[in-house]
């Protein structure tokens, strides 16, 4: 068996004693708050197909009802978008993930509407998705062109609030070699355009034509981001933070770092095991940087090409191994990590949503689900067009189960 490359990153753990993350002390640097934003799909029910152009009354009994959470549009007028209310506890955010999800999937029944928590859609044109009227989604229009035509994909982003602005984004850079591991167990996005595209996670494929995205580089304090927000406005070319659109980034309204590398998962499970595994690293990474003990970064180019092997092969990635040389396989690495882990996730009580990601690395992410069905259904005689809808049908299932309290 390959070793892990994990090593690096716990370098120092061992020694350290350092108070758990609990709301227990007043010190905003024990304590960790988290959200999670989700944008799904508006699907025909009887077709399977995204409805470019649903009844508004589901966005309007969405946000009617949605308290303290947030229902809102998305670029396309065929998604929705919610946003948990801020939780401090993995528990909370279960209630609140439930919340928002029964949420739209009640609203969107109620008017002829299915919901798909997917990250791409098996065979929906984008030649015939409406945008939303928005003079901001207008502009980006004219500005991308079919760039942003294209980009009929969904996201979940997870904010972790922590820290005062540096240490958010020391830690934030320290995070960066994980993100191949967190977008590999989130991947939902194996077809596109009616056809299996070959990666696991196609989404970035599309996002990453846009400007502004993938891995930031290192930085090591608040004054490094502003000072490159402000190039980039000196120049015009963005009118505020919120165009970068990096895997992981200060958020511009919320006191967080928002992973955003992730798609959108089927299952509320999955995406609870994301956000667990997200603020365990960042407790992890925050006992490290007490003890000023945060590993040497590795090269920028080199997480991103693990990146792309986990966006290409999901599960079945070999990473660069950054410690030793060679390849290491992602389920040992992910082995490893909740091994490393443990100790964070009983601090946090989320021990069981991080070993979760095991259960993804025997069973495969949402990507080999919705591969082994629609290989499945061909065996069996299926059109592509019907197992591709047979395939719909199963993420729309996925997206709303057990959403009870």
């Amino acid at each position: 068996m390959m070793k892990s490359s994990l090593g690096a990153a716990a370098h120092g753990l061992d020694r350290l004693h350092v108070t758990p993350m609990t709301r227990s002390s007043g010190d905003d640097d024990t304590t960790i708050t988290l959200g999670i934003e989700e944008e799904f799909f508006l699907v025909d029910p009887d077709s399977g197909d995204l409805l470019s152009d649903p009844d508004p009354r589901i966005f309007e009994a969405g946000a009617s009802h949605a308290g303290p959470q947030k229902v809102v549009h998305e670029f396309l007028r065929s998604q929705i978008e919610t946003n948990t209310e801020v939780c401090d506890s993995v528990g909370m955010l279960r209630k609140a993930l439930r919340s928002t999800r029964r949420l739209v999937v009640e609203a969107a029944r109620s008017h002829g509407a299915e919901v798909m928590a997917a990250s791409t859609h098996p065979f929906a044109a984008w030649q015939s998705q409406l945008p939303t009227a928005s003079q901001r989604y207008e502009e980006f229009a004219v500005t991308f062109q079919d760039t942003v035509r294209r980009l009929v994909v969904n996201g979940m982003h997870v904010h972790a609030g922590f820290g005062d602005p540096d240490i958010r984004i020391r830690i934030m850079t320290a995070l960066r070699r994980y993100l191949p591991l967190l977008n590999a167990l989130s991947g939902s996005s194996p077809f596109y355009d009616s056809r299996e595209s070959g990666f696991k996670c196609g989404r970035l494929n599309l996002f990453e034509a846009m400007p502004r995205t993938s891995i930031p580089g290192p930085l090591y304090s608040r004054a490094d981001y502003d000072a490159l927000v402000d190039e980039y406005l000196r120049m015009e070319f963005i009118g505020d933070g919120g165009e970068i659109w990096w895997d992981i980034r200060p958020s511009r309204t919320y006191p967080t770092v928002e992973l955003r590398i992730c798609d959108v998962c089927p299952r509320t499970e999955d995406a609870l095991c994301i956000a667990a595994t997200y603020a365990c690293l960042i407790r992890m990474l925050l006992r490290l940087d007490r003890a000023n003990a945060l590993p040497p970064e590795p090269p920028t180019e080199i997480i991103a090409e693990n990146k792309w092997l986990a966006q290409r092969y999901g599960m079945l990635a070999f990473l660069g191994d950054t410690r030793r040389g060679g390849r290491v396989d992602i389920a040992e690495e992910i082995e490893a990590l909740v091994e490393l882990l443990t100790e964070d996730a009983q601090a946090l009580d989320c021990e069981a949503e991080l070993r979760h990601s095991l259960e993804i690395v025997r069973e495969g992410a949402s990507a080999d689900e919705q591969i082994d069905l629609y290989r499945l259904r061909l065996l069996e005689g299926d059109s592509e067009q019907e197992a591709l809808r047979a395939v719909v049908a199963l993420v729309v299932e996925q997206t709303g189960a057990g959403l009870g309290d």
